[in-house]
C-alpha cells in the first residue's frame, strides 16, 4: 500500500525557516516527478514545487520563488521542501504528492498527481 507521511511543520514566526519532508513507503517513486501543494481553509489546493524524476530541475511557484527549495533523496524515497523567510501567508497545510512517471519540473496540478499524504501544518505568525 502506497503511503506519503509529510513531516516538519509547526508555529514559526515571521522570517523564520523550516523543513518539511515528505516520506513514501510502499513502492519506490524514484522515477516519478515530486511535487508540493499547499491548502488554507475555503481555498483550492494550490501548487508550490515540483521537482522532476531525476531531481534535476525544479519549478517553483512564483509565491515562493527564491524562499522555498524542493530537493529529492532517491534513496531515502523522500522528498523535501525547505522553507526559508516565512511569510504569514504561507500559513497552510502543506501536502506532498506523487507526480507523473518519468515527469519533468512543471507547475503541476492537484489533477496531475497520483498519491497524496495527508498533510502537515505551517503556522507563520507575524
Amino acid at each position: 500500500q502506497v503511503q506519503l507521511v509529510e513531516s516538519g511543520g509547526g508555529l514559526v514566526q515571521a522570517g523564520d525557516s523550516l523543513r518539511l519532508s515528505c516520506a513514501a513507503s510502499g513502492r519506490t517513486f524514484s522515477s516519478y516527478a515530486m511535487g508540493w501543494f499547499r491548502q488554507t481553509p475555503g481555498k483550492e489546493r494550490e501548487f508550490v514545487a515540483a521537482i522532476s524524476w531525476g531531481g534535476g530541475s525544479t519549478y517553483y511557484a512564483d509565491s515562493v520563488k527564491g524562499r522555498f527549495t524542493i530537493s529529492r533523496d532517491n534513496a531515502k524515497n523522500t522528498v523535501y521542501l525547505q522553507m526559508n523567510s516565512l511569510k504569514p501567508e504561507d500559513t497552510a497545510v502543506y501536502y506532498c504528492a506523487v507526480g507523473p512517471k518519468y515527469g519533468g519540473h512543471f507547475h503541476y496540478t492537484p489533477s496531475d498527481m497520483n498519491y497524496w499524504g495527508k498533510g502537515t501544518l505551517v503556522t507563520v505568525s507575524s
